[in-house]
């Protein structure tokens, strides 16, 4: 009984903490904006980035030092997520929002909470292919890709990942995993797992 009201203790003080639960909110606010109309505002982002620049700077010991730290966790989540970008995996918005969560969470953590919305990723494009009937397909999409990145580098050529429209499994609004990824990611950090 008193792991659960040191658990409830915790989960209590990531709520009350204004940036994590600004964070929070903003991400909530994305993904259901990403589900309905497939795009993130960029009210939502350049506020969104803006708060978690000045925040941390207000913040830390020295002025300097958390607006730097913010400011490295805003481009190391944005240069993390233009790869996808590039290659036309993800949206704009979506590289934004990293971003975003970046200017919040600082250098090195924007990193975990990237790894962990790619994980989070993956499992939904697994479940969004199921549910559209559709996961062989994204099965041999993958194999294809990984194929055609690995014998272009075999070859010393550019990759070219672009795959033809009639195989796309659908679009994925990949806010939301932007959103489960980085809100796991606090959560089990906050709990002490990671």
């Amino acid at each position: 009984m008193h792991e659960f009201y040191a658990l409830l203790e915790l989960l209590g003080m990531l709520v009350t903490d204004p940036r994590t639960c600004v964070l929070f909110i903003l991400l909530i606010i994305a993904a259901v904006s990403d589900c309905r109309s497939y795009k993130i505002p960029n009210w939502l982002t350049a506020s969104g980035t803006l708060f978690g620049l000045i925040y941390n700077t207000a913040a830390a010991v020295s002025l300097p030092a958390g607006l730097l730290w913010a400011f490295e966790g805003m481009l190391l989540g944005f240069f993390m997520m233009l790869p996808l970008y590039a290659v036309s995996a993800m949206g704009a918005g979506d590289v934004k929002l990293m971003a975003m969560v970046g200017a919040f969470l600082g250098v090195p953590y924007i990193v975990f909470a990237v790894i962990a919305t790619f994980i989070a990723g993956g499992i939904v494009a697994l479940g969004f292919a199921w549910f559209n009937k559709a996961l062989g397909r994204i099965l041999i999409n993958v194999k294809n890709i990984v194929q055609t990145m690995v014998f272009s580098a075999a070859g010393g050529n550019k990759p070219d990942v672009s795959m033809e429209a009639s195989k796309s499994v659908g679009r994925m609004p990949y806010g939301v995993s932007i959103g489960i990824g980085t809100i796991g990611y606090v959560v089990a950090n906050q709990l002490g797992y990671l």
